[in-house]
């Protein structure tokens, strides 16, 4: 399956994979990584079929990558290439632009090795698929180093101004609900069919790159604001989870994590694990709920259930039904996304407060907004005013203390 998802990372660059097979290493090589017999085997493939490119599904270090090149006469990129250069193409805000830039940076920067006089194998502009490069090794560092640091601040200027935002969503705040999950496993397909949205959502890894925000209404009537993110994968690069700070800050700051699982993949359960990993190192993970009670509710969606077998989706379906966090679905024909709503709406019904107050009789338009956001559960109406008795949850509950705060 681990070949598969390479394969399928490298068509997600449009590139066409003339073969793909996996190569079992006997011993490990410094030079090459490779054995001499599986080098030479491969460059008379390569040299059949004019291949242009070789990706490792792997971690290849400098000395490798350019050995490697020179024995089969072709560019060579290893797994943490390839990622960045499908981020590269995706990316459509500034800020995915800036965060996509960071991490190549970082990732050329341990690609200049002391050996090169020249970069002939480093690719002009930020890509690595093609441009030749023409900069000496110690100027590249120092340019290199000079942008990595005009980049860094300017992303934590966007750390900052997501800040600003996130504290003015607070005053008026909705609940944040955040998808997270593995690559291609559903989310953008999810959060068009729940708010009607236009986010792309392809058969192809890394469809999303850019985080997508919009507002969804519940059953019960409240609102909440559904955010999509990037998807995880098996080995992402430290220095790109590292340049993503920002954007993952979105899922750290959400009320319910929904993580949207491809229950029909044959390594589903290793996905999961990956996914879990990340919100771990987000400080977001099962113990990191034990520890912190204002970490947010994970809430498990076994998405494309139209894949499963009649009596996959009972045995499966029966045990999502005995779990309150976890719901089985499609995200393509809909099936189960109203019990998912029901779901977000009981998680967040769980944590709501009860307030009582008394509303001057000239007040109608505060009696009014309790109605709408909140549940009364007893009203009794005197000369004084009305007094009500409202269960309200924890974002309205800060709306209407800013309301009161405001008003004269």
């Amino acid at each position: 399956m681990r070949l598969d998802e390479a394969v399928g990372l490298t068509r997600a660059i449009n590139m066409a994979v003339v073969a793909a097979n996996v190569v079992r290493l006997q011993t490990y090589r410094p030079s090459t990584l490779l054995g001499q017999g599986t080098v030479d085997k491969w460059r008379s493939l390569i040299e059949i079929e004019r291949v242009e490119l070789v990706v490792i599904d792997g971690p290849v270090s400098p000395i490798q990558q350019r050995n490697l090149e020179r024995a089969w006469n072709c560019k060579v990129i290893d797994r943490t290439g390839l990622i960045l250069e499908i981020f590269a193409s995706r990316a459509r805000t500034a800020e995915g632009r800036l965060q996509v830039e960071l991490a190549q940076l970082m990732y050329q920067r341990s690609r200049l090795v002391r050996t090169w006089t020249h970069l002939e194998r480093q690719r002009g502009g930020f890509g690595f698929l093609a441009g030749p490069g023409e900069t000496q090794l110690e100027s590249d560092r120092r340019i290199i180093g000079d942008r990595i640091a005009h980049l860094k601040r300017e992303l934590e200027g966007v750390r900052r101004t997501r800040g600003l935002h996130r504290r003015a969503r607070e005053r008026v705040p909705y609940p944040v609900v955040a998808l997270v999950g593995y690559t291609n496993a559903g989310k953008s397909t999810l959060f068009n069919r729940l708010v009607e949205g236009r986010v792309l959502a392809a058969d192809m890894l890394f469809a999303t790159l850019d985080p997508t925000m919009r507002l969804l209404k519940l059953p019960s009537g409240r609102q909440v604001i559904l955010s999509d993110t990037v998807g995880f994968i098996s080995d992402l690069p430290t220095d790109l989870v590292a340049a993503f700070r920002a954007t993952l800050e979105e899922v750290q700051g959400a009320d319910i994590i929904i993580h949207v699982r491809d229950v029909a993949h044959p390594d589903s359960e290793a996905q999961r694990q990956d996914v879990l990993r990340v919100l771990g190192d987000l400080g977001l993970g099962p113990e990191s709920r034990d520890q912190r009670d204002e970490s947010p509710a994970i809430v498990e969606v076994l998405n494309k259930s139209d894949l499963l077998s009649a009596e996959q989706r009972d045995i499966i379906g029966h045990q999502s039904a005995r779990d309150p966090d976890q719901v089985l679905l499609s995200a393509l024909d809909g099936d189960g996304c109203e019990r998912l709503l029901r779901v977000l709406d009981d998680r967040l019904a769980a944590a709501r407060q009860i307030v009582e107050i008394t509303i001057p009789p000239h007040d109608g338009a505060t009696i009014a907004w309790l109605y709408e956001h909140g549940e009364v559960l007893g009203r009794e109406d005197g000369e004084a005013g009305t007094h009500l008795r409202v269960s309200l949850d924890p974002a309205d509950h800060a709306r209407f203390e800013h309301r009161r705060s405001v008003r004269p």
